[in-house]
Formats: C-alpha cells, structure tokens, sequence
C-alpha cells in the first residue's frame, strides 16, 4: 500500500532584502516531501533557515520561487483567504513558548479553535476533555489557567489546541526548548504517538537529539539541505 505524500516542494526558495540593495537568501532550491503518518525532524543551527522552512511550509510566508504541493495542491498560487482556510482545516501549530491565552483556562484554549464551527457548546466541551484527557491531563487541569500549569503541562495544552480539529499535519517550532529533560521527552513521545495515529507531524528544532524520536530527518545549514 502506497503511502500518501502529504506535502512536497519544488526548488524551492527564499530571499529577503537586507538594507537597500542587499538580498539575503534563507532557502535555496529545497526539494523534499512530507508523508502520511511520520514524524520528521528538520534540524539546524540558528539562523539555518529551518523557521523560514516551517512558516513556507505551512501558508504563513510565501516563497520566492519553486512551488509547494500540499494535498495535491499548488499553494503557492492560494489567496491570503484560500490559505486562511488550509491553516484553519488541516493545520495545527505547536509553538516554542506554547502561545496559550493567558485569561482562559487550559480547557477554554482547547476549545477555541472549534469557536467559527458553531457547534453545539457541549459538544465542543466534551471534545475538548477528551482530548485533554488523551494526553494525560486530569480533570484538576482543565479550570487552571496557563499560569498556574507546569511546562509540560502547558505545552500539552499546546498540543491539544493543535490537534482539536484533526489536521492533517501539525508544525512543531522548538516544541521542547523551553522544557527540562524529562518533559521534552515525554512531549517528544507524545508527538511520535501522534504521528501514529495518522497525522504528519513536522518539527523544527536545533537540538540534535531529538532525532532519535524521528522517521526523518532534514538537515538545514545556510538554507540548504545537507
């Protein structure tokens, strides 16, 4: 049975302009594809172009050439809005500081993004802890606020919120950065769990030890693959 390539890019490539004249390029002719299912690990020292990577990959930026097949479409060629939509239906993102809103409680923020679908209140409730409860969080967990919850167990609200509307992938920037050891090990489980179960999980970091935890990894350096 084939596995399904869920993105794949296409020289692929990057510039900024630095001062008036000076172009600076990130990324430089990347060719590589994402399957169903697989956790990859797209490592490189700061300033590699792995962050710049991630947000092209996921519709945040746009490239400067190549193309960029996601589900069997050119995204490159979306509108703002068209890309809106893909990161609302089939993204989720997990991010380095978890980016949880403050003055909701842990459950609130799992609910949010199931906000635009007006569904019904108890649904979107009930979803929201179960999906809590999958990751090992109590029912204790689920009235605190972000403040009053450990790293880890921030992050795994993090991780809820991503998954809460089954994307199709989900975009890790340095998920374990700011974590000790043993809780960047269990959210790195977690992820691989999830990769399992069918969703393609893309994380960006430049600790190399997290490539134990992967089926792939890609090598930045300067904006190229190596």
């Amino acid at each position: 049975m084939s596995v399904e390539v869920i993105i794949e890019t296409e020289n692929l490539v990057k510039e900024y302009k630095r001062g008036r004249s000076e172009i600076v390029r990130a990324i430089s002719n990347i060719n590589v594809k994402f399957y169903e299912a697989e956790l990859i690990l797209i490592r490189g020292e700061s300033g590699s172009g792995k962050s710049t990577m991630l947000n092209m990959l996921s519709g945040l930026d746009n490239p400067t050439e190549g193309t960029i097949n996601f589900m069997g479409e050119d995204i490159t060629k979306y509108s703002e809005k068209e890309l809106t939509k893909l990161r609302r239906n089939h993204v989720g993102f997990i991010f380095q500081s978890w980016e949880l809103i403050p003055n909701l409680t842990a459950l609130e923020n799992v609910e949010v993004p199931l906000y635009p679908e007006k569904e019904d209140a108890g649904k979107i409730r009930a979803k929201a802890k179960e999906l809590l409860r999958r990751l090992d969080l109590h029912d204790e967990h689920f009235p605190k606020f972000p403040g009053q919850l450990s790293g880890g167990q921030a992050q795994r609200v993090g991780i809820a919120r991503a998954l809460v509307k089954n994307p199709k992938v989900i975009f890790a920037d340095e998920p374990t950065a700011n974590l000790d050891i043993d809780n960047a090990e269990n959210i790195m489980n977690l992820l691989r769990r999830i990769s399992r179960q069918g969703t393609t999980v893309i994380v960006a970091s430049h600790n190399e030890s997290l490539k134990r935890y992967a089926d792939r990894v890609i090598v930045l350096s300067q904006g190229n693959v190596v």
